[in-house]
């Protein structure tokens, strides 16, 4: 049996394993005498990164549990909690997971727009200029060639034109809110720094695994041809 935790926190809290790298080559601690199977530990990590993806936190999981559940779908054991009972709990722990990410990012853009330099539009969108150009504006029909790095508040790089070294090209109405919005206001030449909030970005959906819910992103964004 598997639980049906709804679109959302499926999404986030059960993401594939699949795209990991395996974890029993480069995941285990150096000097980490208390692992006595990598294979075992590997798993486990997998999870873990997997999961966290979610916005979840250690403080969010009660590992006994945690562990039995595990235990008790390999062993091919009916569960051992009721499921209504399992949809309540989750999405309780979905809104707590929620709650602190809005908190989060609230803190965040309240502290951040009183920086210099900082301007902020009527949407709540963020963004520094960090160099002018002169060159024509997109439209809304308009595709555009961007080079780009995506990062969290906490500084984590999520993705990156600049660092695979080869340019983005996509329709601007094809892209989150905030990036639209932004692209609209560019010259080609420009590069700003956008600090968008999570109504302009993922929403409570997130983008797993990676992003969770209720991200704040922070994007760098050179606008270099528009067709």
């Amino acid at each position: 049996m598997r639980f049906l935790l709804g679109a959302a926190l499926g999404c986030m809290l059960l993401a594939p394993v699949a795209a990991q790298q395996p974890a029993t080559q480069t995941l285990v601690p150096a000097g980490a005498s208390n692992i006595t199977d990598p294979a075992s530990y590997g798993l486990g990590y997998d999870i873990g990164m997997n999961i966290s993806g979610g916005g979840l936190t250690a403080e969010d999981i009660n590992r006994a549990d945690l562990l039995a559940g595990i235990f008790d779908a390999l062993s091919k054991k009916d569960p051992a909690v009721d499921g209504q009972a399992i949809q309540a709990a989750m999405e309780q722990l979905l809104q707590r997971i929620l709650a602190r990410k809005t908190a989060a990012a609230n803190q965040f853009l309240a502290e951040n727009k009183k920086k210099d330099g900082v301007q902020v539009t009527d949407s709540g969108l963020q963004y520094q200029v960090i160099k002018q150009g002169n060159g024509a504006s997109p439209n809304v029909a308009s595709k555009v060639t961007v080079h780009y790095e995506g990062r969290l508040i906490n500084g984590e790089v999520f993705d990156s034109s600049i660092q695979r070294g080869e340019p983005a090209t996509f329709g601007v109405s094809q892209v989150i809110p905030g990036w639209t919005e932004a692209l609209l206001r560019m010259k080609v030449g420009d590069k700003w720094r956008l600090f968008i909030p999570p109504n302009l970005a993922y929403g409570e959906r997130g983008s797993p695994p990676v992003i969770g819910p209720n991200e704040t992103l922070i994007f760098d964004v050179e606008l270099l041809q528009v067709q």
